[in-house]
């Protein structure tokens, strides 16, 4: 692995250092899948980006995105960063307003305007968890009631469950090694909580 381009974006602000970081691995046409797993765990961001040339004839290029621990097929923040870093190389140009980003999840198209970037991410996909997991959700997080949860694929997946109020979610007492756990065997990213205020 001779040198590589890279950059860190930080995405969601004008003013540096304030907003949310992506690595971005400009031509990485020589690195297996092993390698970019390997690159984002030493980046230890949230997602580490590899961009590509598209195997899709309706894509600008491709990009897989990495967690320090997993790829993930479609993540917003690194999609936005990832364009502004390929736009800034000259590696790609819009097309009357238009990127076009091939993915995991498919050809993403995001709108450009200046400096402005902006998609529409790909529709969330909601299921139920299998038999069970409510249960361990309820041990988990030390609460009284949890309603069915739902697991939420938004690119990273998510066991997403409504506590009724707002004093229920201040009153957790969460075992992180057991919300980990559960985490790992669903092969989720986390687990997100909510609670109506009042």
């Amino acid at each position: 692995m001779a040198g590589l381009r890279f950059k860190q974006v930080d995405v969601f602000t004008r003013v540096p250092f304030r907003g949310n970081p992506v690595a971005v691995v400009l031509g990485a046409d020589a690195l297996g899948g092993e390698d970019m797993q390997r690159i984002a765990a030493w980046t230890n961001l949230s997602e580490t980006t590899f961009v590509l040339p598209p195997s899709s004839a309706s894509a600008d290029y491709r990009l897989r995105i990495f967690t320090p621990r997993a790829e993930l097929p479609f993540a917003g923040h690194p999609t936005i960063g990832s364009a502004h870093a390929v736009l800034e190389a000259g590696i790609v140009q819009p097309r009357e307003g238009r990127l076009r980003q091939e993915c995991g999840a498919g050809v993403i198209e995001l709108s450009v305007e200046g400096e402005r970037l902006w998609l529409k991410a790909p529709r969330a996909a909601v299921e139920m968890p299998a038999r069970g997991v409510h249960d361990d959700l309820v041990r988990a997080l030390g609460a009284a009631a949890v309603a069915a949860p739902r697991k939420v694929n938004v690119g990273p997946q998510w066991l997403v469950a409504d506590l009724g109020d707002s004093a229920a979610l201040s009153g957790l007492a969460p075992d992180m090694a057991a919300v980990a756990g559960l985490s790992n065997r669903l092969g989720i990213t986390g687990v997100t909580v909510f609670g109506a205020a009042g």
